[in-house]
């Protein structure tokens, strides 16, 4: 390499590096300035009362809202603060699997970029959910295969032990990893002498290990955890029409230059136009083998945009390769160009769209949009109103039927509120048991639907009397409207201990 091209190549390096730290700054700006969504506020409560499980998930996604609101209290900002940060050593653990497994800082820089891009990581790790922290350890499970492969050091199967750990501690989609790296080892000739080396097994305590809490949890509650996620995959009724919404979704979230890149990518390795049969093969394995189950998961239910976050970081690998490696005919180069140079500005402007869109309803001229039930926009000032309507009605709770609200209710109103769901109570195992005395006294019910239909409360309570009603709102968009009845005369214990539809079966 001459000097000329060394500096070219570090002042790519250092340009990239000060873009990926501007995208983390505007990110935390629309952190800062976005209401949470309900799954966060949801989350958020969790890591009020931290454990080895929850009902939906593992618990990475609690820790990681703790650490956040430890350094920036119970804000916006807070929830969300250590995933956005997370986005840097994620970005790092990409720059360098691709520079180990491809070669040339170009490449590397290109990966890292072009994964900052896509809404899977900028709106991924802004709103947080479990896939932000698996995003993260994913990333960090492929760098430590590429070091594996680079150093052929078994000590690194410890790290990506405890990368696999990290990731089962966010979600259980992570468990396909075991699978992707067997076949990594399996079709590569070169590396087959670790199936014979105890270092894999190894790592795979690490993992184990790490992910015990998880098991733990699961047997004191009967497995419940693992009933609910784990029987997803099983396929009761064919419904071939979820299968048509994941390249339109999935082109969206990955923004649509970088999806083009990525299937170019993933057709030049496979065609071995880059790199060499391990590097090809890591790839490919970490990206088809989680694709191969969503694809069944789609055949009896919808399969969630989100829930592809594991296989971005090879995914914008193989990007990033089809952008500088892959010789293309002519017409395929211009495409691969013409991708490359548009990939962040477009990124850009449809985070940036998105955020607006969410936060005021512009771009639908002020109509109703697929983010506004979400996204807790007019909460504040709705629950100002629900606050005063249980002063008035001089209510010990605030009561929900949905863990949505709950949780919406319980991040809005002032800090100290008691705020149930009296139903669906395994969503709340880990929670202390309220005290009984507030339960004795009068209760404040919201809900948007009617109360004809809510069996629950004319089975409970003696007394049902509406005392308001308000409309959360964005602008001039009313969003949901609630009614507060406030009830008393309780017939017996206000909480539904019924056991889930999972251990029902």
């Amino acid at each position: 390499m001459t000097p000329a091209a060394g500096a070219e190549d570090a002042r790519l390096v250092r340009n990239v590096w000060l873009t990926i730290a501007g995208l983390v700054v505007v990110r935390l700006i629309a952190a800062a300035v976005t209401p949470i969504t309900f799954d966060e506020a949801y989350y958020w409560m969790w890591s009020k009362h931290l454990a080895g499980g929850y009902y939906d998930h593992p618990p990475m996604v609690a820790v990681v809202i703790r650490l956040g609101t430890l350094i920036a209290g119970d804000s916006e900002l807070g929830v969300r603060l250590v995933s956005i940060l997370l986005g840097l050593p994620m970005s790092y653990a990409v720059y360098r699997t691709a520079e180990i497994l491809f070669g040339g800082v170009r490449v590397a820089a290109t990966a890292a970029l072009l994964l900052n891009v896509t809404l899977m990581a900028a709106v991924g790790t802004l709103i947080v959910t479990p896939d932000a922290p698996l995003l993260v350890a994913s990333s960090f499970v492929l760098f430590f295969c590429a070091k594996v492969l680079e150093t052929g050091r078994g000590a690194w199967w410890l790290a990506v032990g405890a990368a696999v750990g990290a990731a089962l501690l966010s979600k259980y989609t992570a468990m396909f990893f075991g699978a992707a790296i067997l076949i990594w080892l399996v079709v590569v000739p070169k590396l087959r002498h670790w199936l014979a080396s105890p270092w894999p097994y190894l790592g795979g305590l690490v993992a184990f290990a790490l992910f015990a809490p998880v098991i733990l949890w699961n047997a004191d509650h009967q497995w419940v955890s693992f009933i609910k996620q784990l029987g997803r995959a099983r396929v009761e009724a064919v419904r071939p029409v979820y299968i048509a919404e994941i390249i339109p979704t999935q082109f969206a979230f990955a923004t649509p230059l970088v999806f083009i890149l990525g299937l170019m990518g993933l057709y030049g390795l496979a065609r071995r136009r880059a790199g060499d049969a391990a590097a090809r093969v890591l790839i490919e394995a970490m990206v088809w083998v989680i694709v191969a189950y969503f694809v069944w998961h789609s055949l009896h239910a919808r399969v969630e945009a989100n829930w592809f976050a594991p296989v971005y970081p090879a995914f914008v690998v193989a990007a990033a390769a089809a952008a500088h490696l892959v010789a293309w005919s002519a017409r395929e180069q211009r495409t691969a160009t013409f991708c490359l140079r548009w990939a962040v500005p477009v990124g850009v402007v449809m985070f940036v769209a998105l955020i607006v869109q969410a936060n005021t309803g512009l771009l639908s001229g002020y109509r109703r949009d697929a983010t506004v039930r979400s996204v807790g926009v007019g909460w504040r000032p709705l629950a100002a109103e629900i606050e005063a309507a249980r002063v008035r009605a001089d209510a010990s709770c605030v009561l929900a039927m949905d863990y949505g609200t709950t949780a919406w209710l319980s991040f809005y109103l002032p800090p100290g509120t008691c705020v149930l769901q009296p139903i669906q109570r395994i969503r709340w195992a880990n929670f202390p048991e309220p005290d009984p005395a507030k339960l004795a006294g009068t209760q404040l019910f919201v809900d948007e639907a009617q109360i004809a239909t809510r069996v629950y409360v004319s089975n409970t309570f003696g007394r049902i009397e509406k005392v308001g009603e308000a409309a959360r709102k964005r602008g001039s968009l009313t969003i949901e409207t609630y009614a507060f009845y406030a009830l008393s005369e309780p017939k017996g214990d206000l909480l539904d201990r019924t056991p889930p539809p999972e251990l029902q079966r």
